[in-house]
């Protein structure tokens, strides 16, 4: 896929609409504004988001909350999964296909249900109702109600707008030169139906130009997502996944017939090697602990279909049965972790077509990392019985429970101590002993109950559960971390300190069961650097190499030169003495295209 028309629109679609919400605040909180006569409750969130966030911040959240739902909602009109388009026209029109319904008097009650609103949108345009564009309110109060009635199924992505987000919708949405019209030009249907990946393509897009800021200095927490952000090309997510899932699955079934699917697969040379008992589809358990928007675990989806239909499951059931007991991602980006979770779901909606109409569809299980940092009076109280019920020591649960001070930044090399046995147990516990309200009504005044079971869920996510674990992973030298991101990994991390990277492949190591497989790509120093020396001898004395496709530079196409030089590889979580590695050298191909084709090669 040609991405320069994608990248050229991103770019360009935030500066324009970081642009329209700051105009669009000054007229919103200038004094006498119409605003403040006719919806002053909204003025007032807004002035409190303002002071909470800051000015910048707040333009840039809502720049990209429009950003992410306006090129979610073409997405999914293009490949027909809105009942009626909701930013595009129909072939031939000009305007939505929900508007153009609206003034033939046609209101879809599935996006539209409040009364007084369908008469508002019919007031206005039938001409009852006096307004300076009345066809661009009208569309406005379409558009709400849509992305509102999208909650349902997708929350995470369509929170119900606030009254202040509202307030700075960008006004011009209906001309040639709106921002609908440019989105409509950068995901034409050719390129929406190459998959639901190129909504991770426009997010890396749209942050590159905050990635080009901070590049080359100390990063600050808040924009470690932009500095680490890295899109990973096809063919090495389908080599790292079909090596390490793929693998495994064949490894317990060698009647299978996937490798047949799987063209970037090394059969192992020796198939006595070790490996963990997996003997249903529905006890895999796989997590990118980096998940960006979601592109290693929208291919595990895929791969899982396979593995599930061989297994003689219905194809309407696999969708909510990966969703619910397959794939897990973590994410420290609220922004990126809300694509993620998209991205799954359109992967539920292609295998199932009724999947966003269902009352009880799963919701992807992805764990955006949230700082928690407060005190536990009421569960002090009830921490020795807990942890004497649960059969795991104090120590242990406090150190969890206290673990996610600054999770935005350490994000998953955050380990908990207990067992995800232990943590669920802890969780059916608390949930049953904590006060009733009735019975301390002001112990239920605050939120403690609320980050209890956020950092219990964080914890879970978190534990070592997994059967493989996979990722691309960010890339950070110590110059470019922060202090308290330098001195956590002198303190956690001391053989790997130097690099981000190279502190995820033991994290990783540590997500995954013993016998389980990570699969990875990262730079490629760990592999020669004195500096890595420890680490590499850690990993040959306790772990197992059993694939590795040695990129070097000019790996990604997005970035060019020499200076990214990364190797792509598969690990079992322990060390297998009779099991023979496969290594290919790919470093002389020039662009992603001659790596693939010489990896296809060497396995022919």
């Amino acid at each position: 896929m040609d991405t320069s028309r994608l990248k050229s629109f991103a770019v360009n679609a935030r500066r324009a609409l970081k642009q329209m919400a700051a105009e669009r605040m000054s007229f919103v909180l200038a004094d006498n504004s119409p605003a403040r006569r006719e919806n002053p409750k909204a003025v007032a969130e807004l002035e409190k988001e303002l002071t909470r966030r800051g000015r910048e911040a707040l333009i840039d959240f809502v720049a990209y909350t429009w950003f992410n739902r306006f090129c979610a909602l073409r997405f999914m009109d293009v490949m027909g999964y809105n009942s009626v388009r909701i930013v595009s026209p129909l072939p031939g029109h000009s305007q939505p296909e929900i508007l153009e319904d609206a003034k033939g008097g046609n209101i879809d009650s599935g996006f539209v249900s409040e009364t007084k609103k369908i008469e508002r949108i019919r007031g206005l345009l039938g001409g009852t109702i006096a307004s300076a564009d009345a066809q661009t309110e009208a569309y406005k109060l379409l558009l709400v109600s849509a992305c509102n009635a999208c909650n349902r199924p997708m929350p995470f992505l369509f929170q119900r707008i606030d009254d202040f987000t509202e307030l700075l919708m960008p006004d011009d949405l209906l001309s040639d030169n709106s921002i609908l019209a440019s989105i409509r030009n950068a995901i034409l249907p050719e390129v929406a139906e190459s998959g639901v990946e190129v909504i991770g393509w426009l997010y890396q897009f749209y942050i590159s130009e905050k990635k080009d800021e901070v590049i080359g200095h100390t990063v600050r927490t808040e924009d470690i997502p932009a500095a680490t952000q890295l899109f990973t090309p096809d063919w090495i997510v389908q080599y790292l996944v079909q090596n390490s899932l793929g693998r495994l699955w064949l490894q317990n079934h060698p009647n299978s017939a996937l490798a047949e699917t799987m063209e970037y697969y090394i059969p192992p040379e020796d198939n006595d090697c070790d490996f963990l008992t997996v003997r249903s589809p529905e006890d895999l358990k796989i997590c990118d602990p980096c998940c960006g928007s979601g592109h290693m675990l929208t291919y595990a989806f895929d791969l899982l279909v396979k593995i599930y239909e061989e297994e003689g499951y219905s194809r309407r059931e696999i969708p909510a049965l990966i969703l619910t007991r397959n794939l897990y991602g973590v994410e420290i980006d609220p922004r990126a972790g809300e694509l993620a979770a998209f991205a799954l779901t359109m992967k539920a909606r292609e295998y199932d077509s009724r999947f966003l109409r269902r009352d009880n569809a799963p919701r992807p299980q992805i764990c955006v990392l949230e700082n928690l940092n407060r005190e536990w009076p009421i569960v002090s109280g009830l921490t020795a019985d807990a942890c004497q019920h649960v059969g795991c020591k104090t120590d242990d649960f406090l150190h969890d429970l206290n673990l996610f001070h600054q999770a935005d930044c350490m994000g998953s090399l955050l380990c908990p101590r207990l067992s995800p046995l232990q943590i669920a147990s802890l969780t059916e516990y608390l949930s049953d002993h904590w006060p009733k309200k009735s019975e301390h009504e002001d112990l239920w005044e605050n939120d403690e109950f609320v980050d209890l079971q956020k950092a219990l869920v964080q914890a879970d996510f978190l534990s070592r559960k997994y059967h493989v674990a996979v990722t691309n992973p960010p890339y950070m030298g110590g110059k470019g971390m922060n202090a308290e991101l330098k001195q956590f990994a002198e303190s956690k991390y001391p053989d790997s300190k130097s690099d981000l990277f190279a502190m995820f492949i033991e994290r990783c190591l540590e997500l995954a069961m013993p016998l389980g497989t990570i699969g990875m790509i990262t730079m490629q120093s760990w592999m020669f650097l004195s500096s890595f020396e420890n680490l590499r001898t850690k990993l040959l004395d306790e772990d197992t190499i059993l694939t590795m496709a040695h990129l070097g530079p000019r790996g990604f196409d997005s970035i060019g030169g020499e200076v990214v030089q990364t190797t792509a590889f598969t690990m079992a979580n322990a060390f297998i003495p009779n099991c023979q590695g496969a290594f290919i050298r790919l470093v002389d191909g020039k662009n992603e295209a001659e790596k693939a084709a010489m990896f296809k090669e060497v396995l022919r």
